[in-house]
């Protein structure tokens, strides 16, 4: 492979979006899908919901196709009878009860293609609906919801029975048990709700999600956090017998990231050298090209797994070739299905020596739903001139994923990433390998203890350490930062180094990209007592 990736031919985006009236029939078309022996709605109804409620209507774009669509409006519930009806609520589906100044986000439909309900999308839209009400201050987000496996119990319990046991997860109901997993509560169940719902037997139950952020009598907005959950991974290289084997490891985490809601999850650096495991070479150079031989198939099932998660991955790093040049790359995939790419800017002696790694000539910023980041490959972490500049262009969190072999590494890299998140005012995370891959030749043994790093002030945690894991243990470490209280702390804080700079005496300098170049073109200095190492780690000799 040696021409560069196009990621745009790779990645399928997906979208959360207003409704437009040019998505109107094919909003119709997935209603009757969703809804196969109930009333779709009609093109009238949709287009009064937009004209009326457009900030409320949602549709899920995939690939360039609509998979998923919601409505809502906004009511005061106050004025509502408890045992209401869906055609009482919406005004007969066309929400002309809609109301600016009420206190209630109303739910009045959800659906998402058959094809697509493994890629988290009912999930996605309720979290964007919960947004909408945070950003609106409405009091709370309610939602009539149905309970289509009921007919199935009808003849041995009352639906009140029934929904008992939903909650109690004695039974499953495909609706329910999703809304009440999404943190919804049970006020009471609705007799005669929907007349076309013979599944529900014209039951629904009356669900509310709280906004703990509400503030009554005021309209005004405040940001009192910005939670942002990541989750590092210490990832232990073990022996595999195929892509598949790597597949099943790599989702494991993420699907551990994903259920206690994270906004990222994180791979170490070259950690596909695991993939070392089912091939037979054993010279360093031709064994990093056939790694490189994996590059969109390890890109493709990364993409799809932040997609199916809903969370971001920050992918490690891996070997691509490009041009006949190797390079370590660290890959983004947002869960939008986005790709980005951070190139290895510094490269260590081993690498250039075993794997003639060659160095990348930018820096980005990558924009995410979660603010701004970046990405320092672990030996880039060890620069400080790297972290400052990304920090001016705005990243607050910087992502290191290393591979290191011994302590001595292990701790340039830890030490590095807690002095860029002190003198930056930066959470920094790291993320390294542990274990052996004693079958494969010329491979390291591994040593990390990954974490996730605050500046040193009180509102932070206790030693600038959010989390850490237990060190050389197959495991992950989760941890919450904000970004409110980052920003605060730069301004209000004990000391503020990003204030107190010195621009008079000092400042950095951005050189302009160049064109990626071999390191053949540039005088290395021979070591002349260089001890045999594996390539592309932190060695004792190294920095």
């Amino acid at each position: 492979m040696s021409d560069r990736i196009d990621l745009s031919k790779i990645e399928k985006k997906l979208i959360i979006r207003q409704v437009e009236e040019k998505d109107i029939d094919d909003i119709v078309e997935l209603s009757k899908i969703c809804f196969p022996n109930m009333d779709p709605w009609t093109r009238e109804q949709l287009q009064s919901h937009i004209e009326i409620f457009p900030a409320g209507q949602l549709c899920v774009e995939y690939d360039g196709r609509i998979i998923g669509a919601s409505s809502s409006l906004i009511i005061d519930f106050n004025e509502y009878e408890d045992r209401h009806t869906f055609d009482e609520i919406t005004d007969d589906g066309f929400i002309t009860n809609h109301d600016p100044e009420g206190m209630h986000l109303y739910g009045i439909s959800i659906m998402v293609h058959p094809d697509f309900r493994r890629l988290h999308i009912g999930s996605r839209i309720y979290e964007a609906r919960k947004e909408l009400a945070q950003r609106l201050n409405l009091k709370s987000f309610l939602v009539g919801g149905r309970i289509p496996y009921y007919h199935k119990y009808a003849e041995q319990m009352s639906a009140n029975e029934y929904v008992r046991q939903v909650i109690q997860q004695k039974i499953y109901d495909p609706v329910l048990s999703f809304q009440l997993l999404s943190g919804f509560k049970l006020k009471w169940v609705n007799p005669n709700y929907l007349d076309d719902d013979q599944a529900s037997r014209k039951y629904a139950v009356l669900l509310e999600w709280s906004n703990v952020d509400y503030m009554p009598g005021s309209k005004r907005l405040y940001l009192r956090a910005f939670p942002v959950r990541i989750c590092t991974v210490q990832y232990m290289l073990k022996k595999i017998d195929s892509f598949e084997d790597f597949a099943s490891q790599c989702e494991y985490f993420v699907d551990v990231a994903a259920l206690d809601n994270s906004d990222f999850v994180v791979f170490p650096e070259t950690f596909t050298i695991q993939l070392l495991s089912f091939m037979d070479e054993t010279i360093p150079g031709k064994q990093v090209r056939r790694l490189a031989e994996y590059t969109e198939d390890y890109i493709r099932l990364f993409s799809m797994l932040a997609v199916k998660h809903n969370v971001n991955i920050v992918g490690g790093s891996h070997f691509v070739e490009e041009n006949e040049l190797l390079y370590n790359v660290s890959y983004l995939f947002r869960r939008d299905g986005t790709i980005d790419r951070q190139y290895k800017l510094h490269i260590t002696p081993d690498e250039r020596k075993w794997w003639a790694i060659q160095p990348g000539s930018e820096l980005k910023v990558f924009d995410t739903d979660c603010g701004k980041i970046a990405v320092l490959i672990c030996y880039d972490t060890q620069f400080p001139e790297l972290c400052r500049m990304a920090v001016d262009r705005g990243a607050r969190i910087i992502f290191t994923p290393f591979c290191t072999d011994d302590r001595q590494g292990y701790l340039r890299v830890r030490y590095c990433a807690q002095a860029r998140a002190i003198e930056n005012e930066v959470y920094t995370v790291i993320s390294g390998t542990v274990g052996n891959l004693t079958h494969v030749p010329r491979s390291d043994t591994m040593y990390a203890q990954s974490g996730i790093f605050s500046p040193s002030d009180f509102p932070f945690s206790r030693d600038g350490i959010v989390g850490e894991c237990s060190a050389n243990i197959e495991t992950v470490v989760i941890g919450e930062v904000d970004l409110e209280i980052l920003r605060r702390n730069r301004v209000t804080g004990t000391v503020t180094h990003l204030k107190d700079r010195r621009k008079d005496l000092y400042r950095i300098v951005e050189g302009t990209p160049v064109s990626q170049r071999s390191y053949g073109e540039i005088p290395i200095p021979r070591s002349t007592k260089c001890r045999r190492k594996r390539p592309g780690r932190e060695s004792t000799k190294v920095g």
